[in-house]
């Protein structure tokens, strides 16, 4: 599947759970115009003050297989026992109007993702260390010490695949986090974006060119 000309990027961000990038993604999402967060289907129960729609789209587990018999899925995968994953629908959706869309996906569903779209920016985002991932994991009271170690555990593997990525951010302070992203996204936009500007621009000066020797 080919990203077609003039039509919005992809960035994708991975992290381990408990390391912000929720809240980062949101922020950005916020502060920056045409671009939006693209809302993944899930398996698991939603937590306290999550949204449906807004969050996730939380399905059950035979409405999911249906889905992925189907073959409405971009990419899916499993994690932590509970499935994730972004529709062809959703992307095209955004893709036809020009928006810069942000996929909130673990590195297995990034790596799916690249191999199928180009004009895709992939970011992993990283806590200052194991330790304050731990106490993040612990403040948030949603895991039982079990789930906990287990999370870390997931985290520790998963943080190899980082060095696969684009750019990786440190979360250790939010405000400085979002800024980085933000830049990101800005430096990506006018890279990917150079060549249709400067094609923009050229005719402009062609058409002032000849007013001016008319």
């Amino acid at each position: 599947m080919q990203w077609q000309k003039g039509c919005g990027l992809i960035f994708i961000i991975s992290a381990p759970s408990g390391t912000g990038k929720t809240t980062l993604v949101r922020r950005v999402v916020e502060e920056l115009a045409d671009l939006q967060f693209s809302v993944s289907y899930t398996t698991r129960q939603p937590r306290l003050n999550e949204r449906e729609g807004g969050d996730y789209h939380f399905v059950s587990p035979a409405a999911f297989q249906e889905m992925v018999d189907r073959g409405q899925f971009l990419e899916w995968a499993e994690v932590l026992g509970n499935r994730y994953g972004t529709t062809l629908k959703d992307v095209e959706t955004f893709r036809s109007e020009g928006v810069d869309l942000i996929l909130d996906i673990d590195t297995q569903g990034a790596r799916r993702v690249l191999d199928k779209l180009d004009r895709t920016v992939s970011i992993y985002v990283l806590p200052p260390s194991l330790r304050s991932l731990r106490e993040r994991l612990v403040s948030r009271g949603l895991d039982s010490f079990e789930m906990i170690e287990y999370r870390l555990a997931h985290a520790r593997k998963d943080m190899e695949e980082a060095h696969g990525y684009d750019y990786v951010i440190v979360n250790e302070m939010i405000d400085d986090a979002a800024e980085t992203l933000k830049a990101i996204v800005v430096a990506e936009r006018c890279r990917k974006g150079k060549n249709k500007v400067l094609k923009e621009r050229m005719k402009e000066w062609e058409k002032e060119d000849g007013k001016n020797h008319g």
